[in-house]
């Protein structure tokens, strides 16, 4: 066996049997841009959009390529885009550059303050072809859903959770995954989606926070951190009230305490909510040792979110999301696309071309350090006796005091699920036609990937373990952004959406 096919069992085609218990097969399909390592927010960014092509080639040299169908995604066109987006804020993001900001005038510092691009969010060359390549991915995947092409899409390149419709935030500039249940909601009735990044989920939840045909569920770290959204009581309003379900945690929260909360709640979310296609985001910055992050989990209690969800055989889409210790992306994507196919890894390296990356260990597992887990009932005690300065951690406490041997957080958002009417019906009357997704070239995966360069110079991947900046961080108010497409989708009922559906001509074609 070679190195780059350790500890994959062989098997044909794209479905493989699942690890474990869940040993029904998958179609599985990945999309993945080969030029998006190239684009760079700035000497000194957190957000490297290298680890995207450091986990793809991971999952080359793990040959779980060669178990899945490889698609280079479309490039989202500003029509797409506009979908959830404003008009001025995409026409801003197409056509602004770092040469055209050099100008420095006032206009366009008018701009760059409304739409909240700057240190965060900063204008980079090639901004917005890097906004279309992971909009086109996600936008792509759902099409491959349903068209029921695929039972998992995965788009490492998505899952930038914090745009908003006007606005950029949190390192994230177009919300690929708005438009990406969009378009499974021309389809699907119901459409789950669940965050485990540490940052709440605040641009998903706020589109669709007044709609009960998305359900967001979002487990994050809540309190004096970015971006200061996703209160146990923030549930929805209107027709999405109790649709919008948020589980705040606390620093150092490990594998054992994620999957006791994660586990029952998300169960009783798939009894009661029986969506039609799930989204996951995958955002690694709750992995242990992140820069950025303050969780304590490790690789595979990361994955068990991934392969639970993966167990009720519901169309599932994947994407990334945060994650800024670079070596420990790449290392989970890759993990977690094996857990998608339904293989277990080597946690042996095979050797690749970031291979000095992963030292002094070479191995793909990251595991939990000793930090001190702040969520369990005998540490909000001690932090409610020794006396609290910070609101956030007043309600943190209240949360997570325990009565009887009760955990109230995990019972209070079990009462929320029980307040769900079972199943919602969706208010359609025909099934808006798909989106056709251009042709594209195949591209070979085998193949050595290109050094990135930047400004015609090869350049090195800033060395995230010896940056210990923070990124600035700003809180955003919670006001509900509804898209025009959700307004669309909801004035149609649901009786001859079978019937009704059109047939999809078009797709993006597998590069291998």
């Amino acid at each position: 066996m070679g190195s780059g096919e350790m500890g994959v069992a062989e098997s044909g085609g794209a479905s493989l049997p699942s690890v474990g218990a869940d040993a029904t097969k998958r179609r599985v399909t990945y999309f993945y841009e080969p030029t998006i390592g190239d684009y760079y927010y700035g000497q000194g960014h957190p957000m490297k959009p290298h680890r995207i092509r450091m986990a793809h080639n991971l999952i080359i040299h793990y040959a779980l390529h060669r178990r899945m169908q490889i698609n280079r995604p479309f490039l989202a066109a500003p029509e797409d885009i506009r979908r959830f987006h404003s008009d001025d804020y995409v026409d801003f993001l197409s056509s602004v550059s770092p040469e055209i900001l050099s100008e420095n005038s006032h206009s366009h510092y008018r701009q760059l303050k409304r739409f909240n691009v700057g240190e965060d969010c900063p204008v980079f060359d090639g901004l917005f072809p890097f906004c279309q390549a992971s909009a086109g991915g996600s936008i792509g995947a759902a099409v491959r859903l349903n068209r029921g092409d695929a039972d998992i899409a995965i788009n490492w390149a998505g899952g930038l959770h914090h745009a908003k419709k006007a606005e950029a935030s949190g390192f994230c500039y177009v919300n690929d995954i708005v438009l990406g249940i969009l378009e499974l909601l021309k389809v699907h009735r119901r459409v789950l989606y669940v965050d485990i990044d540490v940052h709440h989920g605040d641009g998903v939840e706020e589109a669709f926070y007044t709609t009960d045909r998305v359900m967001t569920v979002s487990f994050h770290k809540f309190g004096d951190f970015f971006p200061g959204t996703g209160h146990i009581k923030d549930t929805g309003v209107g027709p999405g009230k109790d649709y919008a379900l948020n589980v705040p945690l606390n620093d150092g929260m490990d594998d054992e305490n994620f999957r006791a909360l994660f586990r029952p709640i998300m169960q009783k979310v798939m009894d009661v909510y029986q969506p039609d296609a799930v989204v996951l985001q995958c955002g690694a910055d709750s992995l242990s040792g992140d820069r950025l992050g303050c969780f304590n989990l490790s690789v595979k209690g990361h994955a068990d979110c991934l392969r639970f969800l993966r167990s009720f055989n519901v169309p599932l889409m994947v994407l990334g999301g945060g994650g800024y210790t670079v070596r420990n992306v790449a290392r989970c994507w890759c993990y977690e696309t094996a857990v998608a196919v339904g293989v277990e890894p080597s946690n042996k390296l095979p050797y690749n071309e970031y291979y000095e990356y992963f030292g002094p260990d070479y191995t793909l597992h990251v595991e939990p350090n000793n930090m001190e887990n702040l969520n369990t009932a005998k540490d909000m005690e001690k932090i409610r006796g020794g006396g609290l300065c910070c609101t956030a951690d007043k309600v943190l406490q209240q949360l997570y005091v325990t009565a009887s041997g009760k955990n109230l957080v995990l019972n209070t958002l079990l009462e929320q699920i029980s307040r769900l009417p079972h199943a919602p019906s969706a208010p359609f009357q025909t099934t808006p036609s798909t989106t056709e997704v251009p042709e594209e070239e195949e591209e070979d995966m085998d193949t050595r990937p290109k050094r990135r360069i930047w400004s015609g110079e090869d350049y090195d991947s800033d060395p995230d373990e010896d940056e210990d900046e923070k990124a600035g961080t700003k809180n955003s108010n919670l006001t509900a952004h509804m898209s025009v497409e959700i307004t669309k989708l909801n004035r149609r009922t649901a009786d001859g959406m079978e019937e009704d559906k059109p047939e999809v001509k078009h797709d993006v074609h597998p590069s291998c």
